[in-house]
């Protein structure tokens, strides 16, 4: 019996969409049709995420960002590299704003002051300092976070605290795949940050190809 979630599995997808016994956006489709459940906790989606991109899909998800923020002035997109340009771009065209990406290294291309913080990857486990210039991020910009994934949240803390040590004020954060048996979301919930992600995933089993999403 389904309950609040929504237990999809990968061979009894398409016949219980076809009885209408589920329903998915139409993130969660693409998800069930073409990302891979890998050993780890993984969710290989890279036929259409964060290695070859479906541009079609991104618009998508760039217009379903827009709707659920309608109501927030944003002035500036904010993500960090690299997985995450991809969908800001995508997503910056749609709210009409500049994307600004935090940076891993710092490189002669960026001259003069910046902001930085340290960030822990949870997908190469290891941590990064990245960086901003204070050219591109200050007082009076509105910052919507945009990013992949969200898993332990600390790339999310991270370009938070960018903004909060810019003095612009942060909007809000979209995420397109948040892991909500991970703690990321509750930790970047909790401090009141407006999160919306297109698609939670609320567990998985590499055995079974078994997906839950939340409603």
């Amino acid at each position: 019996m389904l309950s609040d979630d929504r237990i999809i599995s990968y061979n009894m997808t398409d016949n219980l969409l076809t009885k209408g016994i589920i329903t998915m956006n139409f993130l969660e489709e693409r998800i069930m049709k073409d990302g891979v459940v890998k050993e780890g906790n993984i969710l290989k989606v890279d036929s259409f995420l964060n290695h070859q991109m479906d541009v079609k899909l991104f618009k998508q998800m760039g217009e379903e960002f827009k709707r659920r923020f309608a109501d927030e002035e944003i002035t500036k997109i904010l993500t960090i590299e690299a997985s995450g340009i991809g969908i800001a771009c995508v997503a910056a065209e749609v709210f009409d704003v500049p994307v600004v990406f935090a940076k891993k290294t710092q490189t002669k291309n960026i001259a003069g002051d910046v902001y930085t913080t340290k960030v822990e990857s949870f997908t190469h486990g290891r941590v990064y300092d990245i960086i901003v210039s204070k050219e591109f991020l200050g007082k009076g910009d509105k910052v919507l976070l945009i990013d992949d994934f969200l898993a332990n949240g600390k790339a999310l803390e991270g370009l938070a605290e960018l903004v909060t040590k810019s003095g612009a004020e942060l909007v809000g954060a979209g995420v397109v795949i948040e892991k909500g048996f991970q703690v990321g979301g509750d930790i970047i919930r909790s401090k009141g940050i407006h999160l919306e992600s297109l698609a939670i995933v609320e567990s998985m089993d590499e055995k079974t190809g078994e997906v839950v999403f939340r409603d």
